[in-house]
């Protein structure tokens, strides 16, 4: 068993895992554009907060979405340890989690500094981004659904440069593409 334990991942983005982090990302993206439309439209209460408050909003939405896409990650990667009789945490697993908070800390520090220095057009497109340089980063399993998945990405990507108010779409897009990497990988 020691030798299965240093050679398997008890974290993955496959199944069911996939299917509630791309539910994470459709919730958080509706959440951010009910918000900012509430910012706009005249005589909604949300309107008479601040932009820098809106701000910090947006922040906590997202910052949410990854605490609960990290439970996620964290309960399904235990069931599948406990199912297999293998260890939680053996050293693939230690390293991963070490790439996957450093990851997510850069793409936070990013968000964090876009938000703060005005650059707020650019949020999707750079979130976009890094979470496709994340998941090849990572390299949670060596599969071409994966490999799609960060392509889809990194398109959204270029549009969201290209168009930034293409902004909702994209991340809509995006967590469609989770729930259907989900499906199919749970299906093979």
């Amino acid at each position: 068993m020691a030798i299965q334990d240093n050679i398997q991942s008890n974290f993955s983005l496959q199944g069911y895992s996939s299917i509630l982090i791309g539910i994470y990302f459709l919730v958080a993206t509706f959440l951010i554009k009910k918000l900012i439309m509430g910012f706009l439209v005249d005589g909604n209460p949300i309107g008479a907060l601040s932009p820098q408050i809106i701000e910090i909003f947006i922040l906590t939405i997202i910052f949410t979405t990854f605490i609960f896409s990290s439970v996620t990650l964290f309960l399904n990667g235990k069931a599948k340890s406990k199912k297999l009789d293998y260890k939680l945490w053996n050293s693939k697993t230690k390293t991963i989690l070490w790439k996957y908070l450093i990851s997510f800390i850069v793409i936070f520090l990013v968000l964090t500094y876009l938000i703060f220095f005005n650059y707020s057009d650019y949020l999707a497109p750079f979130f976009l981004l890094l979470y496709a340089v994340t998941l090849l980063f990572l390299k949670l399993k060596n599969s071409k659904n994966l490999f799609i998945l960060v392509g889809v990405s990194l398109f959204l990507a270029l549009i969201c440069f290209l168009i930034p108010n293409y902004w909702y779409s994209s991340l809509l897009i995006l967590g469609i593409a989770h729930i259907t990497y989900g499906l199919v990988v749970k299906s093979n």
